[in-house]
């Protein structure tokens, strides 16, 4: 048998009883998408990540489970569910990878929601239910080669040419970008304001190199949007959102899919490390059985659980549409931190063993190291969430 073929024991952590917060419908949507990635990604996911290829075959099951654009309302063709539900589903796909959950969180977070929120009538009913179900995928283009905390220094424009724009400009480091059918892209119009619009492939001087020799997220495709004189029609733009406002909406969708993403990540990092420690014996006990080795297991279920508690709550109020982006920072920051420091801890429990593919963790603790950069850094995060409890801003 493949080693990589093992098969996936997971069982989630839940120290504090907090399914009992969860709705039956929250239950039967993480039971369906946990036993999907155990079928279908776990088996496979550690042979993609070494060839550090996508595996595209997976885009028809993340359709079918309804990981694309879950709050989507159903006539767009999403499924109308609430935030809790969408939380929950990034959740299990992270914990199978955090490459697919990237997929996932692009497809519904930065383009199916900007183009259902600022999009035309139109734009929505050509687009999100062929996106919904993954016949067309799509990427987000915001970040560039010099300016990526800082968006509103990006230098992509569009000059008006009566029916249409000339777009010109590069995009980098975006996800799913060398597969996209589309784009969502912001670039600065005549007036420099930001403006957002639809880029299609096959528009004639638009291309999307790979980006190659990734160390991080290995399984998942990420290469650049290069404009050279673009036709965009006028039909594509993004009609009255003007300025930031845009692409920080849709951040700040990502920043929640990751908040409950990258603790599944932890969740996973934690199950592996305490089979391992309850079967790996040395001098005469399991390893479970000595101190340090019990203090690492325990502060991993405390952060974990203390996270559970955060990525609840902040749904509650996403559900309410009272979440604010600062909690929302808050909550992205504290999920990546807790599950890098897990990883890094798990990995260790495992010896030699943490290194190689015959378990998730080393593939995690890599991953994450991009999660803790994109969709804002942990250093932005944490000055977003100092601005917010001093009122004093710490960028400029």
């Amino acid at each position: 048998m493949n080693k990589s073929a093992r098969k996936d024991l997971y069982e989630a952590p839940d120290y504090y009883l907090l399914d009992e917060l969860l709705s039956e419908e929250h239950k039967l949507i993480r039971s369906v998408t946990r036993e999907w990635v155990k079928k279908e990604v776990s088996p496979i996911i550690e042979d993609y990540a070494q060839k550090a290829e996508f595996p595209k075959h997976l885009i028809k099951g993340l359709g079918e489970i309804g990981a694309f654009g879950p709050t989507i309302p159903v006539e767009y063709g999403g499924a109308g569910l609430d935030y809790t539900a969408y939380g929950i589903l990034m959740q299990e796909i992270e914990r199978g990878d955090s490459g697919i959950r990237s997929t996932a969180s692009v497809q519904g977070s930065l383009v199916m929601y900007p183009i259902y929120t600022y999009g035309t009538e139109e734009q929505r009913k050509k687009y999100l239910p062929k996106l919904a179900t993954g016949e067309l995928m799509g990427c987000f283009g915001l970040t560039e080669p010099d300016h990526g905390s800082n968006p509103s220094g990006m230098v992509s424009n569009i000059k008006d040419k009566g029916d249409h724009y000339l777009l010109n400009g590069a995009k980098m480091w975006i996800s799913n970008a060398p597969f996209a059918d589309i784009a969502v892209v912001w670039a600065k119009d005549e007036s420099g304001k930001i403006r957002g619009m639809v880029v299609e492939r096959g528009m004639e001087g638009f291309t999307t190199p790979e980006t190659h020799n990734k160390w991080s997220l290995r399984a998942s495709a990420t290469g650049e949007l290069v404009f050279d004189n673009v036709k965009v029609p006028k039909a594509n733009i993004f009609p009255d959102v003007t300025g930031l406002k845009g692409p920080l909406g849709c951040l700040n969708q990502a920043r929640y899919g990751i908040a409950w993403g990258a603790l599944g990540a932890a969740m996973d990092c934690y199950d592996t490390a305490l089979r391992y420690a309850k079967q790996r014996e040395q001098f005469g006990k399991p390893i479970g059985g000595f101190q340090l080795q019990q203090k690492k297991l325990a502060e991993m279920i405390t952060e974990i659980t203390k996270a559970q508690l955060l990525v609840w709550r902040l749904g509650v109020l996403k559900s309410e549409n009272r979440a604010t982006p600062e909690q929302i920072s808050m909550a992205k920051r504290n999920s990546v931190e807790v599950a890098l420091d897990i990883a890094r801890n798990a990995r260790q429990m495992l010896g030699g063993m943490g290194i190689t593919g015959e378990y998730a963790i080393m593939r995690h603790m890599m991953n994450l190291e991009s999660v803790v950069t994109y969709e804002g850094t942990h250093d932005i995060h944490l000055l977003i969430t100092g601005m917010d409890v001093t009122g004093i801003n710490a960028f400029k």
